[in-house]
């Protein structure tokens, strides 16, 4: 589990088919993420989780699936920049919002505009007709909801009723210190939704078909049976 905030930059390198190479783009970079790093650990490169195998002086190699390379960015460029972030520590802070690493789909970025304050970003499917977009990303954007752009925890601040595109606004911190400042019109970027609204539509779902969802130690019928006497007698509020 991880938190969408980026530690540091590195660069990516396919060493064959199952492992990618890690370098740490900086000496401080190097310190945050090396610091307590182990095998086995779990990394957010680019907001793919992946699994530590060895730890070099500047750097680490992860392993990767075949399917991992197929269903995210990791595997088309070599030699580039991505965001990296370690997991999350339990008591730790939470200043994004939860982001498992499992990648539902590639966008590519449609237009990026400076404004005074932000970076005005537009994303939309990589491709015409994008079946996967379609089924995994577009129903969860929401406006004001939160989605994962290579692992970085970002705000939805406008999109169309279907999903087809999302803009976010990312302050000059975040683009600086992140790899959105070397992304250019038509690059491919991961994209992760929020797990949350995953849960909530399941739920609707399921409550649509008339299906006894167990909420807490009781069942309910209907999406009107949660009253606030309901989260009440079962220890939510």
């Amino acid at each position: 589990m991880f938190t969408g905030l980026i530690q540091a930059l590195g660069k990516i390198k396919l060493l064959e088919e199952s492992q990618i190479l890690v370098s740490l783009a900086s000496s401080s970079s190097s310190k945050i993420i090396l610091e307590d790093l182990a095998i086995g650990d779990s990394v957010a490169v680019d907001g793919v989780c992946l699994t530590v195998i060895d730890i070099l002086a500047q750097g680490f190699v992860a392993i990767v699936s075949p399917e991992t390379l197929k269903r995210s960015t990791l595997g088309q460029i070599s030699d580039r920049y991505v965001n990296l972030e370690t997991s999350l520590r339990a008591g730790s802070k939470l200043g994004g919002h939860f982001v498992t690493g499992h990648i539902d789909g590639v966008g590519r970025l449609e237009s990026s505009v400076e404004t005074i304050n932000a970076w005005e970003m537009r994303f939309t499917a990589s491709q015409i007709r994008d079946d996967r977009w379609q089924r995994q990303i577009a129903p969860y954007i929401v406006s004001k909801g939160s989605v994962a752009v290579n692992g970085i925890s970002l705000t939805v601040a406008d999109c169309d009723v279907d999903g087809n595109w999302f803009e976010v606004a990312v302050i000059p911190h975040s683009f600086n210190e992140t790899n959105l400042c070397h992304l250019k019109a038509s690059s491919l970027v991961n994209i992760e939704v929020d797990i949350l609204g995953k849960y909530v539509a399941k739920f609707l779902h399921q409550n649509s078909n008339n299906h006894s969802v167990l909420v807490g130690n009781s069942h309910v019928n209907s999406f009107q049976d949660i009253t606030p006497q309901f989260l009440s007698e079962n220890g939510f509020i």
